[in-house]
């Protein structure tokens, strides 16, 4: 099985064929920073994995990005799929029981460098170049058994990818792992955190009564009392944002705006926009999950009107949380028969973030409605639905 593919090429043989006449092994190796026996066994097909920060290295000694060098992993296409298959077999992995010098260790300076790259890439919609990464991450941040955290680290964005692939099995694999590495690290905020993610993955599942209870527990644990820092305000009202949006699911209407009421109330409290535990908070995602929570309650003139506080057109917001904005404001103006105005909104959410686009569920709904009325079946929308692969 190999891990990273570019068109049908494995990693090793990738980089065999940047290196060519340029370098040999060993002076690739000492242009990178790397060990020569690890670029022999990547081209040897010995070795189908490296560590990021490797592979950040042997791009730039190769000068080509990271993308170009490993690729997009390969996606889940009519229910298959190498890269998605890697990515499946990474996060309930036996390697612990293996040879463990097939493991590149992660230095314990490289770790944090390593998870933020991970979650910038994640936040941008990039889910195929993760699909790619994450294997040989999540390898190396196991054997640092000494640092639980990144371990949750390393399985929180695994799951939240395979969410977004659509892999609800592996993907609450992943997350339960992350919840258990958390609960060893002595971060009771993270801990915290990654049962409101564990919610998320319930409410995509649509086990929206589990998914508010669980998050309204995490909430509770963490029930700022007294002076309390804005992290812990932060991922305080995180969790009870995401208990408003599985109570708008379960068609608990009423709880849903009491939930949004005390999370906005906690927002105000902080009085900024924060990102703290790769979870944003503040006054626009506030203003965000008001939107989603009004579609969800089928209230659609309600949510556009929640739209209308969203502070700096959402510039806050991470770059997947805008795109997601725009999408459930278009889907709102589609239901009341705007549909010019849900057309644009649904072209701007895939020109701001097309990777993830495509692999959007709500997109796709959203754009194939609008193709069934004339006054929105333009050009541009139906090139932007074979790019999003609606037809």
């Amino acid at each position: 099985m190999r891990w990273f593919l570019v068109s049908d090429k494995a990693l090793g043989e990738r980089v065999r064929e940047l290196r060519g006449w340029l370098f040999t092994q060993r002076q690739l190796a000492e242009r990178a920073g790397v060990s020569v026996d690890l670029v022999r066994k990547l081209e040897q097909g010995t070795r189908n994995s490296a560590s990021v920060a490797s592979l950040h290295r042997l791009a730039r000694a190769l000068d080509v990005s990271l993308a170009e060098l490993v690729g997009p992993g390969s996606l889940p296409e009519q229910g298959s799929g190498e890269g998605v298959t890697a990515l499946r077999f990474a996060v309930s992995g036996i390697d612990d029981l293996l040879d463990p010098s097939e493991i590149e260790p992660v230095e314990p300076r490289e770790v944090e460098r390593t998870l933020t790259y991970l979650w910038g890439v994640y936040w941008a919609g990039r889910y195929d170049q993760l699909v790619s990464l994450i294997p040989s991450a999540l390898a190396s941040l196991r054997a640092e058994t000494g640092n639980p955290a990144a371990v949750a680290h390393g399985y929180w964005v695994a799951g939240c990818v395979l969410t977004q692939l659509r892999q609800p099995d592996a993907a609450f694999i992943a997350i339960r792992h992350a919840v258990d590495a958390a609960d060893q690290s002595g971060d009771p905020l993270l801990a915290a955190t990654l049962r409101g993610s564990l919610s998320w993955q319930l409410m995509v599942a649509g086990r929206f009564v589990e998914s508010e209870a669980l998050a309204v527990r995490a909430a509770e644990v963490i029930e700022p009392r007294g002076e309390v820092s804005p992290p812990g305000l932060s991922v305080y009202g995180s969790l009870v944002l995401t208990a408003a949006t599985a109570a708008a699911r379960a068609r608990k209407n009423g709880r849903a705006r009491n939930l949004l009421a005390e999370s906005s109330q906690v927002a105000h409290r902080i009085g900024e926009d924060r990102q703290d535990y790769q979870t944003a908070f503040g006054p626009s995602q506030v203003a965000m999950q008001s939107v989603d929570v009004g579609v969800q309650t089928e209230e659609f003139g309600d949510a556009l009107t929640a739209a209308r506080v969203m502070p700096n057109a959402g510039a806050a917001l991470p770059l997947a949380s805008r795109a997601r904005h725009l999408t459930d404001r278009a889907l709102a103006h589609a239901r009341l028969g705007q549909h010019d105005k849900a057309a644009n909104l649904v072209l701007a959410a895939e020109q701001m973030a097309p990777d993830w686009a495509k692999h959007q569920t709500l997109v796709k709904s959203v754009t194939r409605d609008l193709l069934g009325t004339r006054e929105s079946r333009t050009p541009r929308l139906r090139s932007m639905a074979g790019r999003i692969g609606v037809r």
